[in-house]
């Protein structure tokens, strides 16, 4: 996937606390292309960034082009303004600014995926790298511009034909430039505590018994069992893809707007006091982003595919039965297929 000096850093030192910088110390993303659904903040911003540092030109899939230009603004501002030693890494690369796009994304809307694909492929541009990182977290029941459960058609239907419309032009440009293509799934812990059974597959869109942490726990499962699904296919047809699925950490951002639950002690007191209690295992938003970056280009994982990774390594130890059930995940694919396929 990537080039990289002597100096490239040393995945057995990676761990909870390391950045998304600490992990891409000495890779060389020059000539790659990736995109970033989601990176107009928190970790999708800071994944998209580190990847820019280390010479990536990257597109910012997002719903609000103004805060995706915001965004691109600020990794711009960021890198142009290191110190001198720093910004010798960038000689040789494109400027910065020419390296950073804006895309408009909405993921609740299979429209607006088919036309972000169809937009991107008609740029004829190569795609090295797709991170599948927006997402929705414990929101209140509401349904998709198609009918479909929020968090479910948001974070996975959404991301699961964005993948389909762009996995010809991932294949096509590894086999055209003989290197691998990379997909990595922004999951979650989260994915132990669905559904019983995982996947509501009978009552998927329905409000009757919503719980907002099961479908979110539903959602990140779907992420997984994807991720596991679409590198078995692969491997099996011999394309040259990668892909893997993580978890990020617990990490302070908008996402979690919603985690603070009306009705108990820590609505009454704020989310101040919640904050104050729960940071001590938080992560900051570059610690919240190492993993993504890890996957998307250190090359100690070229070739490896199909796994779940967490703090910058393999995390297999801690993902549960149901996201390893090969017969979920197909009955599970099935389903995506229908749902994607609805004009």
């Amino acid at each position: 996937m990537a080039s990289a000096s002597s100096a490239v850093a040393d995945p057995s030192k990676f761990g909870y606390r390391s950045t998304a910088e600490d992990v891409t110390a000495g890779v060389d993303l020059t000539g790659k292309v990736a995109i970033v659904t989601g990176g107009s903040s928190g970790i999708g911003t800071e994944t998209a960034r580190v990847l820019v540092l280390r010479g990536a030109s990257v597109v910012l899939a997002v719903r609000n082009t103004t805060a995706g230009e915001a965004a691109k603004a600020a990794i711009v501002k960021d890198i142009e303004g290191r110190a001198a030693a720093e910004a010798a890494g960038q000689a040789g690369k494109a400027p910065v600014g020419e390296r950073v796009s804006v895309m408009a994304l909405d993921l609740a809307s299979l429209k607006s995926v088919r036309a972000f694909a169809a937009d991107y492929l008609r740029l004829n541009r190569p795609l090295h790298v797709l991170v599948n990182n927006a997402g929705v977290m414990l929101c209140p029941f509401m349904l998709t511009a198609d009918g479909y459960e929020n968090q479910f058609g948001t974070n996975h239907v959404g991301h699961f034909l964005l993948t389909n419309l762009l996995l010809p032009k991932l294949k096509e440009t590894a086999q055209q430039e003989g290197t691998e293509a990379r997909i990595v799934v922004v999951s979650s812990a989260a994915h132990k505590m669905p559904y019983p059974g995982g996947i509501r597959f009978d009552a998927i869109n329905s409000k009757e018994g919503y719980d907002s942490m099961k479908a979110y726990g539903q959602s990140k499962l779907a992420n997984i069992l994807h991720a596991r699904e679409l590198a078995r296919r692969l491997k099996e047809e011999g394309a040259p893809v990668a892909v893997n699925a993580l978890h990020p950490g617990v990490i302070d951002t908008n996402l979690m707007r919603h985690v603070v639950p009306p009705g108990t002690i820590w609505h009454t007191l704020g989310r101040g006091a919640y904050n104050l209690v729960f940071q001590w295992f938080m992560k900051t938003i570059p610690q919240g982003a190492a993993t993504s970056c890890f996957l998307a280009a250190h090359p100690s994982l070229a070739g490896v595919s199909g796994g779940y990774y967490a703090d910058s390594r393999e995390a297999e130890g801690s993902a549960t039965d149901l996201s390893r059930d090969t017969q979920l995940a197909a009955k599970l694919w099935e389903l995506s297929e229908q749902m994607a396929s609805k004009e």
